[in-house]
């Protein structure tokens, strides 16, 4: 970690102003990284820029382009390192040479293996003094999909729940229409929309016959910087058997909805997955193992794939446990509403092969907010040490 004793109060309060950018972007530039830089000649701001949506510029060339003011000897704050590849746009590292940038302060090194410090050396051979290290930390927070899905090759995997004190989520009858207030499920739509995808399971698509879309008003979507078109992940509906109704709600819907199921279902029943895409489904044939689909390979699906950096699980008490019990979870965000549903009601997680205190599966809280009425909880796995 670089010493923060390395950086001016001005370089801090320059790198705080390009982090409060890059959030502007947090919600619309998926597959991409959220990023804002700033630029400044003696001391003063004279051009600033955030990535808007992916295929947009970066946000250093937003800077340049918007600069009414020559950049020679100017210095260059950025939250994540400029990238030195042609993508669907070119180089941001030539950009900042070319316009004779001095000095390149940047929050975090880019974890992409196509820069991976390729944009730190390139500027550097062109003669820039680039340091590294200020404000790392609130940098990463911006995007822990991101940089989760470049170093583990798979997403970042957030599953949300929403239960009674008593740890339920439906009452024995399947109903659970609404256990947590207003608020709360607002602020799952805003989650919905931070997310490349939301999986669900079969068996939810088949007691609530779910939207899984972001519901938000015009106003909400512009603060979150996202039009209406690009505000809904992808569905992804685990159906190992093929058993999703053409009548599902979300199949006529806006966006995409995608059927993950077994090849041997998938090639033994080529008429349902037919009348399925005329349905307006896509279905994928993923590994699977005693009729239960491989999480592993729908993750690794999505992120090869699709180019989906974090995801959403909403989904029923099975295959809830199935992605805690994988391990595949970073994040897990309860709402807990102040109700008790009884013994007769559906748990939270089914989980098989938990019968000692030492099998047990332990988290740490890692924040604790009130919305409404409800708590917000947020819990991430601890690692169990090896023996």
């Amino acid at each position: 970690m670089t010493n923060i004793a390395l950086f001016s109060k001005l370089d801090q309060t320059m790198m705080a102003h390009a982090i409060q950018l890059a959030r502007k972007g947090f919600y619309s530039t998926k597959p991409n990284p959220a990023v804002g830089c700033v630029m400044t000649q003696a001391g003063k701001v004279v051009a600033t820029g955030w990535h808007r949506k992916a295929g947009l510029p970066h946000a250093e060339r937003e800077a340049i382009n918007g600069c009414k003011v020559s950049l020679k000897g100017a210095t260059a704050y950025v939250t994540l390192e400029p990238c030195s590849h042609t993508g669907r746009t070119s180089p941001c590292a030539n950009a900042l040479i070319e316009a004779g940038i001095a000095k390149v302060i940047i929050a975090m090194q880019d974890p992409n293996p196509l820069v991976a410090g390729k944009g730190i050396q390139k500027l550097t051979d062109a003669g820039l003094k680039v340091i590294v290290g200020l404000l790392e930390q609130e940098a990463k927070a911006l995007n822990k999909g991101f940089i989760h899905a470049m170093t583990q090759q798979l997403p970042f995997v957030r599953l949300k729940i929403a239960a009674s004190v008593d740890g339920r989520t439906a009452m024995s009858s399947g109903e659970s229409n609404w256990i947590t207030g207003p608020e709360s499920r607002e602020k799952v739509h805003v989650m919905r929309a931070q997310h490349g995808a939301i999986i669900t399971g079969i068996g939810t698509v088949l007691a609530d016959d779910p939207s899984l879309n972001v519901r938000l008003s015009a106003e909400k979507l512009a603060r979150l910087n996202l039009s209406e078109a690009d505000a809904s992940p992808l569905r992804v509906v685990l159906d190992a058997h093929l058993s999703m109704p053409e009548t599902a709600k979300m199949l006529s819907l806006p966006g995409r909805t995608i059927i993950m199921t077994s090849k041997q279902t998938s090639e033994g029943q080529t008429e349902v997955v037919e009348r399925l895409y005329k349905a307006g489904a896509e279905v994928v044939a993923v590994a699977a193992a005693e009729d239960k689909l491989d999480i592993e390979s729908v993750l690794s699906y999505l992120h090869e794939v699709e180019q989906v950096r974090d995801v959403m699980v909403e989904a029923g008490a099975i295959v809830a446990g199935a992605f805690i019990y994988s391990g595949f979870v970073q994040e897990v965000h309860a709402f807990i509403a102040p109700v008790l549903m009884g013994s007769a009601a559906k748990p939270m997680f089914e989980i098989e092969g938990l019968n000692l205190m030492s099998d047990r599966l332990q988290f740490q809280f890692d924040s604790m907010d009130k919305v409404g009425q409800d708590l917000h909880l947020v819990l991430t796995p601890i690692a169990k040490e090896s023996a």
